[in-house]
């Protein structure tokens, strides 16, 4: 190894060690409101860094609104909500 590939493997190291003390930090700052669902935060994290989407599905009561909304406000974001009805067709949520 070269002195230029080791400095950049030192580099994405340090990068990986940041990034995951910042998911951490992003997941205890959830839990200091939300008790119970690790599986559905690591889920949401998963889905939001690598750029894609995430349906919350479920019954009424597993706080899926509490979650996103922590999450929002953890990451200083926007957050918004879209209650579905049975003939809701996918253009009524993207345009």
């Amino acid at each position: 190894m070269d002195e230029s590939q080791g400095q950049t493997a030192s580099g994405l190291r340090e990068d990986i060690e940041r990034h995951a003390r910042l998911g951490a930090d992003i997941v205890n700052e959830i839990g200091k409101v939300l008790v119970g669902q690790e599986m559905m935060v690591s889920r949401l994290l998963t889905g939001l860094l690598s750029g894609g989407h995430v349906l919350l599905e479920g019954v009424p009561g597993l706080a899926k609104t509490l979650t996103v909304r922590c999450l929002a406000e953890t990451i200083d974001t926007g957050f918004s909500r879209i209650q579905f009805t049975p003939d809701m067709l996918p253009a009524d949520v993207i345009g």
